[in-house]
């Protein structure tokens, strides 16, 4: 009793006959009847009754089809999903907030459209939490702000992002061209949370300067940033992404930090992952997003 006795059997109850069942399965005729035959030895029963040229299916036949046709179903099931898992699979992807929030919603659109019956799921975390996703398993690919620290991390720069300083619009410095880091450091500073990208990079520069900085207020929120800015309480350096909204609406002003901070935003994967083609088109579609920014 194999599964191609229950494939068999299926057939013909479907078209009603042997030789109708033969045609479809492209057997002989004495293959599909051997077969029926084999499956009423095994069990000791009758699927069929035979009238004329015709068959019937029994009580017995009928019943036993329903389990055929759910083993049958789930056998195709998996056999079109592990040959095209690459196309019917799952793509898990964990990306930092600001990346997150900002850019991946428009790659997994793009993604969806090369490939529509692909799930892709999403973790958003900031970037310590991802590079731990990576070395669990728990994602595939990472998108980050920052370089990873694990040595057995891959990491690919696929787009450029810039730090920027913020003021309210009634703050003195609206009226300036630019404003240096040492500058910065003498004002009342909002900053996000040790440990988020942003204040990483941030606190990397304000150090490299030889700067020491004690912020004013510190948050995980960067709403609650801007309106302390714009209600003047001090001033603020957050990624550009995470602020233009606010600045193209007038919310708060953006004054250019000379020289300009730059940072890279990376894809990560583990040094021993193996790399799909959708993986791969993923990171095609990033690397062209960071272009096109």
């Amino acid at each position: 009793m194999t599964l191609r006795h229950i494939q068999i059997f299926v057939s013909v109850y479907q078209n009603g006959g042997i030789t109708k069942a033969s045609d479809a399965l492209h057997l002989a005729q004495p293959s599909v009847s051997l077969a029926i035959k084999e499956i009423e030895e095994y069990y000791g029963i009758r699927l069929f009754e035979r009238i004329g040229r015709r068959i019937l299916p029994t009580e017995c036949g009928s019943e036993f089809y329903s389990y055929a046709l759910h083993i049958v179903s789930q056998f195709d099931e998996m056999e079109k999903k592990i040959r095209n898992w690459e196309t019917l699979g799952t793509l898990r992807i964990g990306a930092s907030i600001t990346i997150g929030t900002h850019v991946l919603p428009g790659i997994i659109k793009e993604m969806q459209l090369l490939f529509p019956d692909l799930t892709i799921e999403a973790v958003i975390k900031n970037s310590a939490a991802i590079e731990q996703h990576i070395l669990d398993n728990g994602v595939d690919i990472g998108l980050i702000e920052t370089v990873p620290e694990q040595e057995n991390m891959v990491y690919e720069p696929f787009m450029e992002d810039f730090l920027c300083a913020i003021v309210s619009p009634s703050h003195p410095l609206n009226k300036r061209d630019h404003i240096t880091l040492t500058e910065i450091a003498d004002y009342d500073l909002l900053m996000r949370e040790k440990g988020s990208a942003g204040r990483e990079i941030l606190e990397g520069y304000f150090s490299m300067e030889q700067l020491s900085v004690h912020p004013l207020w510190e948050s995980t929120s960067t709403q609650a940033i801007v309106k302390g800015v714009s209600s003047g309480i001090g001033i603020s350096v957050l990624p550009y992404l995470l602020v233009e909204k606010d600045i193209a609406e007038g919310i708060v002003k953006r004054v250019p930090i000379n020289p300009r901070l730059k940072r890279n935003f990376n894809i990560i994967y583990h040094r021993s992952k193996y790399l799909t083609s959708t993986m791969n088109a993923f990171m095609e579609l990033c690397k062209t997003y960071g272009r096109e920014a």
